[in-house]
């Protein structure tokens, strides 16, 4: 979403908007998916301007579907990415700030593109190891079986794998 620099005041306006999720989507994708986006996320932004730099904070929203890493199961969830940005001109910056200064952005120009930032945003809240619910009892390491919806007949072996052959040992009275 682009804003118009010309058009942020100095007070605070909100705005309701769908973001498209194609961009991200196919940065999931690949042979091993993890996630499922739906076309558009919700966004709700307020914004506006304090001297040269602009301000913008609110959240995106969305049902998605996930894969279980436990499991392999898909399953859906909620995603609600709060976010907080800063533009400062970069022409009126302050010389002795380097560019990766802080959580600050720059701009130039006539327009303000939040989509890569709030792309950045959805990235950042997605789980690192999704999981369908806490109690998710997997797969067999065994037969593959999904523990959640059924059991097997595998026996399952305690200790360390390192040490199975030690187990074939006979001890000598």
């Amino acid at each position: 979403m682009k804003f118009a620099v010309r058009d942020i005041e100095a007070a605070a306006k909100e705005l309701h908007f769908e973001e498209p999720t194609q961009e991200l989507a196919s940065l999931l994708s690949g042979p091993v998916a993890d996630f499922r986006l739906p076309p558009t996320l919700t966004v709700e932004v307020t914004y506006y301007r304090a001297g040269s730099d602009l301000f913008f904070q609110g959240r995106v929203e969305g049902e998605l579907i996930g894969r279980c890493s436990r499991c392999l199961e898909e399953y859906r969830f909620s995603l609600a990415a709060p976010f907080s940005f800063v533009f400062a001109s970069r022409h009126e910056r302050d010389r002795d700030l380097e560019e990766d200064d802080g959580d600050l952005c720059y701009y130039e120009g006539d327009e303000v593109d939040v989509s890569p930032l709030l792309r950045e945003q959805i990235l950042i809240a997605l789980p690192m190891r999704p999981i369908c619910r806490d109690n998710c009892a997997g797969l067999c390491p065994q037969c593959g079986v999904n523990r959640n919806t059924g059991g097997c007949d595998c026996r399952e072996e305690h200790g360390d794998p390192r040490l199975a052959v030690l187990r074939t040992l006979k001890l000598h009275p």
